[in-house]
């Protein structure tokens, strides 16, 4: 597996969890208050996350374009 197959599929993981979170959320099976606040940080965390290796994916994309021209 390279470096760009395995963070895509971290990518995919993790919004998987944003998923199954939201829809946690959406259901109403949060508990309490507490509790829906640590669902949206980890989503808040986790959506951070995504973004951070979307940009490390596409700088990877556009620097093999430059390697390859």
């Amino acid at each position: 597996m390279t470096l760009p197959e395995f963070i895509t599929k971290f990518k995919r993981n993790l919004e998987s969890r944003v998923e199954d979170l939201s829809v946690a959320i959406t259901s109403g099976n949060v508990k309490d208050m507490e509790h829906y606040r640590a669902i949206v940080g980890e989503i808040q965390g986790l959506s951070f996350a995504v973004e951070e290796l979307q940009s490390l994916l596409k700088r990877y994309d556009d620097d093999t374009e430059i390697d390859r021209s």
